[in-house]
Formats: structure tokens, sequence, C-alpha cells
């Protein structure tokens, strides 16, 4: 497996298993099943509602603590939201049955972003959260919680997938330090990604799937993807990418695909903004 190593120095997988989608009472069988293919990056959620079963399959799992590396995400937190961030920190810890994260993500970019990040802060100098970021931040937001804190985040997930590649920002992230990473790497199946006539036949010249190309791509980009699957074949066929490598013809080919614009929605919409701020977990 290859890594990336982050602005703190923290070494992390370039690719993993994600479960968001996946409902709690499959989760605990996927995640065992990614494990014993060879993923050892976990990405999960306080919003997936599946933490517990992700912690129970790395209970089971008999792996080493330190071989796994294993992300979860901060949902909108009620003021004063320093005091809850750690809180809900904290309850994630306990679902997962862990005494650290190797990453806390800031799962939006919305409520007092400033006193979750000051708690989230607190947390990675403690070492209960070895690396910390965002999700879902656009540059301008991204910039500013750049400028405005201590600590530059160690990672930055946002949609990435060959509909919206997101190259420009990726540039702008490295200037900064922050490592891109992607959720929706194969945008959920739309725009019949999995049949593209292109993609296709690119796979076709490696005797790879499409699916494979994809995950080649952003790896081949430095990107860190984190496929999700709920089939052990997929899941295997998933982590077989590190034995070809796409032109550099083909990686502009697919470049030719990128729309600019989220096939999901868009953070700037005044109705997502108050869908997603307005959410609350039960705790």
């Amino acid at each position: 497996m290859q890594t990336v190593t982050l602005n703190n120095g923290v070494e992390m997988p370039i690719l993993g298993f994600g479960v968001y989608q996946i409902p709690a009472e499959d989760t605990e069988r996927a995640v065992s099943e990614a494990l014993a293919a060879g993923y050892r990056l976990l990405d999960t959620a306080a919003a997936y509602g599946n933490e517990e079963a992700v912690g129970s399959a790395i209970k089971s799992s008999g792996i080493a603590r330190e071989e796994l590396f294993v992300t979860t995400k901060l949902w909108v937190q009620d003021a004063p939201a320093q005091d809850n961030t750690r809180r809900a920190f904290e309850t994630s810890l306990t679902k997962l049955g862990l005494d650290h994260l190797d990453l806390y993500l800031m799962h939006q970019p919305f409520g007092d972003v400033y006193g979750q990040w000051r708690a989230m802060e607190a947390l990675n100098r403690e070492g209960a959260a070895k690396a910390i970021g965002v999700a879902n931040f656009y540059p301008d937001r991204l910039i500013d919680l750049i400028i405005n804190n201590e600590i530059t985040p160690q990672v930055n997930q946002i949609e990435t997938h060959p509909f919206f590649q997101r190259a420009d920002y990726q540039d702008l992230m490295r200037e900064h330090g922050v490592q891109i990473q992607s959720w929706g790497g194969f945008a959920e199946g739309k725009n019949d990604l999995f049949t593209n006539p292109l993609l296709a036949e690119i796979g076709k010249e490696h005797d790879k799937s499409v699916a494979q190309v994809v995950l080649r791509w952003l790896t081949q980009r430095g990107v860190i993807a984190i496929p999700k699957s709920v089939r052990a074949e997929r899941m295997a066929e998933n982590i077989d990418v590190f034995d070809f490598q796409l032109t550099d013809e083909q990686m502009a080919q697919i470049a030719t695909l990128d729309t600019g614009s989220s096939l999901f929605f868009d953070h700037h919409d005044p109705e997502i903004v108050t869908w997603l701020a307005g959410r609350r977990l039960d705790s």
C-alpha cells in the first residue's frame, strides 16, 4: 500500500475503505471483509450511524492497532461548540472502542466552525487525534480557516471524481500543505460512469475494470480514495490498482470528462446550508 505524508508527518494510506451508506447491520461484515482484503484505512463518521459496527470489526479482526488508520467525522455541534465537540469526539471514540483516532474530520463547514476547530486542535495537541482535518470545505472557507487558526488542516475530504476533478483546488491545497481526499470517487455511478466508453477503453488497454481505472487515476494524482463496496470480490478488485500506470495521454483524456461542477449538492446553496446546519444527530 502506498502512503502520503501529511503536513504533521503522519503517514496515511492513499487507498482505504469507506462505509458511507452501508447500513449498520451490514457494516461489521463489510469492514471485516475489507480488512481481510488488505485495507488498513477505514473511513466512517458519526453521521453514518455505523461507528459501533466498525469498532466491532476492528476488535474481532485481531489486527494490531498501529497497523490501522481510522477516520471518523464530527457533525455540526450546538453551542458551546468547543465543549460539545469534545463530547462528540469521546462518543465516537467509545463507539469505535479505540483510545485514539488517526484522523478526525469536521464533516461540514457550518455552525461555530472556529469553536469546533479549537476543540479539535486541543485533541490533536493531546494526541487523542493524531491528525485533524475538514470535509466539504470550499476554497474560501478552507483558506479562512487556515489564516485564522494555529493548526492547518491535514486533510480536506471533498467530492472528487472524473466528472468533478478539482485539479485547481488540489493545487491550492498543495500550496498550503493540505492533503486532498476524495469522497464519491465513483460518482455513485452517475453519468453512467461504469460504462463510460473512454474509461472502459483505457481499462481494456490495461486489462482493468472502469472502477480500477478511476482509483488508479485518483491515486496517481495523489488523491486519497476510499471506495465503498459490500461485495468481497469488489473490495479485492478495488485494492488491486498498484500494478499498472496510466500514461500521460490517458490522464489527459480523463481530464476531458471534467464538468467542473458537483453531481450531488452545492454547499453554497442556502437550502442545502439550512438543511445540513440544522440537522442534529441522536446521541
